[in-house]
C-alpha cells in the first residue's frame, strides 16, 4: 500500500506521517509539500532515513508536477492535508487560500481520476459550519449542519469540500471528507494559539489574547485525529463526511491560564488585543457518526494532552526556536537538497 500525503511537512500532516509509519510499518508513505512558511522539514527529520518514506517538494496547484508524481509513484490512497490554514493570513491575503485550498484540491482529484486511486480523503475543518452561540451549550455541529463560513479561509475549505463531493457524484471518484475541531500537540507551528503562548511564556513575553478570550474551541489531540483518519481511509464509507471532535471545549483565556500555571508564569503576562475580524465565538463537534460507524472516540482529555504538549515544547526547544529565528527555512537545503 502506498499513501500519498500532501502537506506532510505541516503540523497535522507531519503527525500523520509519523503515525502511519508507526502503525503500518509495511506501508510506503510519499510526502508532497510545497514548504511554505508552515512547512518544516525538521518535522520529518526522524523519518527521513526510513526506507518506506519519501519526500517530494511540490505545489499541489502545479498540475504538471502533481501529474508527474502520480505517473511515477502510482499511489493507492491520497490524503490531502495541504492547505493554507491561518485565518488571520486569509484576511490579509485571500487569494493564496483560494489557489491552494480550491484549485490545488481540483488538481489532486484530476490526477486521481487520471491515474486511479482506491480512496481520496479530504482533510477539512469544523470552521465550514460557522460558529455557535456561547449561551447554547446544547448545540453541536453535525454532518448535516449547513455550511455557513465566516472567513476567506473557511470559505475556501468549504468550497473544496463541495468540489470533492461533486467529483464523487459526477465522476464516481471514491472520496471521503473529515471535518475536525482545533488540533494541538507536537510540531504545532508557533503562530497558533497554544504553541505561541508556550513559546512566549517561556521567554517571558506578553501573551496576546484576542478580545476578552471568551471564544470557545473543541480541542482535539493530534494523534487522536490521525487515528480517526486512519480508520476513515480504511473503513469509511465512500462519499461520506465524518466530523472528528475532541469533546474538550475550552475558552481561549482558560487555556492561556493553564499554560501559565503549568510553566509557573504569572497571569500578568496576558495582554488583551483587538479582536479578529469576524471571529467565531464557539466551535463544538458531535462525533457520534464516526463513533457509531467506525468505533472512534477521542482518547486524550485536554488536561492530559496539554501537559504532554507543553512537555514536548520543553523537550524540543530547538525545533520551535529555529522557526522563531527563521532558521528552519534553511533545513531543507542543509539536510535534503542533493540527497
Amino acid at each position: 500500500m502506498k499513501i500519498l500525503v500532501t502537506g506532510g511537512a505541516g503540523f497535522i500532516g507531519g503527525n500523520f506521517v509519523h503515525y502511519m509509519l508507526k502503525e503500518h510499518p509495511d506501508y510506503d508513505i510519499l510526502c508532497v509539500d510545497k514548504l511554505t512558511y508552515a512547512g518544516n522539514m525538521e518535522t520529518l527529520a526522524p523519518v527521513m532515513d526510513n526506507p518506506h518514506f519519501k519526500f517530494v517538494k511540490a505545489d499541489i496547484a502545479d498540475r504538471d508536477a502533481i501529474f508527474n508524481i502520480f505517473r511515477e509513484e502510482k499511489p493507492d490512497i491520497v490524503v490531502n492535508f495541504a492547505a493554507e490554514s491561518h485565518v488571520d493570513r486569509s484576511i490579509e491575503d485571500p487569494g493564496i487560500f483560494l489557489k491552494t485550498n480550491i484549485l490545488g484540491t481540483q488538481v489532486m482529484m484530476d490526477a486521481c481520476r487520471e491515474y486511479g486511486i482506491t480512496r481520496y480523503h479530504q482533510v477539512s475543518t469544523d470552521e465550514v459550519y460557522g460558529d455557535l452561540p456561547l449561551d447554547r451549550p446544547d448545540l453541536f455541529f453535525t454532518e448535516e449542519t449547513p455550511i455557513h463560513t465566516s472567513s476567506p479561509y473557511s470559505a475556501s475549505k468549504a468550497s473544496a469540500d463541495l468540489l470533492v463531493l461533486a467529483y464523487h457524484r459526477t465522476f464516481s471518484l471514491p472520496v471521503t471528507i473529515s471535518r475536525c475541531s482545533n488540533n494541538y500537540g507536537p510540531y504545532h507551528f508557533p503562530e497558533k494559539l497554544i504553541p505561541l503562548m508556550i513559546a512566549n511564556a517561556l521567554n517571558d513575553k506578553p501573551l496576546p489574547v484576542y478580545g476578552t478570550g471568551e471564544n470557545v474551541r473543541d480541542w482535539l489531540y493530534v494523534e487522536d485525529h490521525c487515528r480517526a483518519i486512519d480508520l476513515i481511509i480504511h473503513k469509511g464509507k465512500v462519499g461520506e463526511v465524518y466530523n472528528i471532535g475532541g469533546h474538550n471545549e475550552m475558552a481561549n483565556i482558560d487555556i492561556v491560564k493553564i499554560i501559565c500555571k503549568e510553566l509557573g508564569k504569572p497571569e500578568s503576562l496576558i495582554t488583551y488585543v483587538t479582536d479578529r475580524k469576524g471571529h467565531d465565538m464557539r466551535y463544538a463537534i458531535d462525533p457520534t457518526k464516526i463513533h457509531n460507524e467506525l468505533g472512534w472516540l477521542p482518547e486524550t482529555m485536554f488536561k492530559d494532552g496539554i501537559k504532554k504538549t507543553i512537555q514536548w515544547y520543553l523537550d524540543n526547544r530547538q525545533w520551535w526556536e529555529n522557526i522563531i529565528n527563521g532558521e528552519y527555512k534553511d533545513y531543507y537545503k542543509k539536510m535534503y537538497e542533493g540527497r
